[in-house]
């Protein structure tokens, strides 16, 4: 049985991919806090719950509308999978397992999840969607096989990292 672990390595982003890279956290905190929002307001107000498929729905709706056409800029995947984050959160919290999701704040830890149709895995190296060059990624250990699933962050010192998914 083949299960999956996350390896963490510490990597230094170009100044374009720290700007793509500041413009992903954005868009994806962006979308979270508008997200909440928005089920926050459905509940209270009509006491409906808002399900993945819903809130898919609504960030189509807002990647059309002029104001927020920035979000087309950045990948949807990471966008999605803040959705898909969200959803697992609210889930948690009607189990009683967790409390309320909270809204994201700039000064916290910014982070970015890129599925495997998000990024390329070749010769050792990672290049993420919209990136033209891979990352600058300091190897610690080798990777048992290529990543399902890749997390970037920035802490609050300004150090990157990225976390990946493998199944050993």
């Amino acid at each position: 049985m083949k299960t999956e672990r996350a390896y963490k390595y510490r990597f230094y982003p170009t100044p374009e991919q720290e700007i793509l890279l500041a413009r992903t956290f954005g868009c994806v905190r962006f979308v979270w806090n508008t997200v909440l929002r928005y089920r926050t307001d459905a509940f209270y107000q009509r006491q409906e719950k808002i399900g993945y498929n819903d809130t898919s729905a609504f960030l189509t709706q807002l990647k059309k509308q002029p104001d927020t056409a920035f979000l087309a800029e950045v990948s949807s995947v990471p966008l999605q999978q803040c959705l898909r984050h969200q959803q697992s959160a609210f889930k948690h919290f009607f189990a009683k397992r967790a409390r309320y999701p909270r809204f994201k704040s700039k000064k916290q830890r910014q982070s970015a999840t890129f599925a495997s149709s998000a990024f390329a895995y070749r010769n050792g190296q990672i290049t993420l969607a919209k990136c033209q060059e891979p990352l600058s990624i300091r190897w610690s250990r080798v990777l048992p096989s290529a990543p399902s699933t890749v997390t970037v962050s920035q802490d609050r010192a300004g150090r990157y990292f990225i976390s990946c998914l493998c199944k050993v």
